[in-house]
């Protein structure tokens, strides 16, 4: 045994420790080249063979159609992070229709009985969307916690449909995940499901039974 032992580490003592890495080679997760129109098709799609539903806001006001349909939905109240540029644009406004904005300017544990008992939705800004898997990449921190998408029963997601990328890939490189990676980033494709052991979906177990992706053509 120890006659083997040495042997195998002598070995590897004298391999040859130079060789090169073989090139790497990213063509299978790179852009594919679709076109704007494209990515969206392929990306609303994907999300709602998953029950993700989509409010159409290019070209008008996305506040005051939002409104209108957290009205028609019944929601009374909605979260946002006043400190966000969602949120931002949201401020101007006491109430959006008939629902009343709460601001998530607290410590968790100061309301936690309110936003679970009264926060029928959460809104959220995204960083963009890939096409290839349909997926909202949303960036979360102290000013749009974690919690906006996860406790409500209704996730409302803000997105840009001029920061739509073909590929994971794609959004990484050109948005610099690796100098600017945040301690929690989520890609999120639709509202939260699970399955049991015969495969039978139920939906908002472990999160929101909805997702709403209001799309808009500029900055919020």
């Amino acid at each position: 045994m120890t006659d083997a032992r040495t042997n195998i580490l002598s070995r590897l003592r004298h391999s040859d420790s130079t060789a090169a890495a073989p090139p790497e080679d990213f063509q299978v997760v790179a852009a594919k080249g679709w076109t704007a129109e494209e990515r969206l098709e392929r990306l609303r799609r994907m999300m709602e063979s998953v029950r993700t539903e989509f409010l159409d806001a290019r070209g008008g006001d996305w506040v005051a159609l939002l409104a209108a349909w957290l009205e028609a939905e019944k929601i009374d109240g909605l979260v946002y992070g006043p400190d966000s540029p969602t949120g931002r644009v949201l401020a101007a406004n006491s109430f959006i229709g008939g629902c009343r904005l709460i601001a998530y300017d607290r410590a968790l544990t100061d309301w936690k009985d309110e936003l679970f008992a009264h926060a029928g939705a959460g809104i959220t800004g995204t960083d963009g969307g890939i096409a290839q898997t349909g997926s909202l990449i949303v960036r979360t921190g102290p000013d749009e916690p974690r919690t906006l998408s996860l406790v409500p029963p209704v996730h409302v997601a803000v997105l840009d449909v001029n920061r739509l990328y073909d590929t994971l890939w794609q959004a990484m490189t050109e948005q610099a995940w690796a100098a600017t990676l945040p301690t929690n980033l989520l890609l999120v494709s639709g509202p939260s499901k699970t399955a049991d052991i015969e495969q039978t979906l139920a939906y908002g177990v472990h999160g929101p039974k909805r997702l709403l992706v209001v799309l808009v053509d500029g900055k919020t």
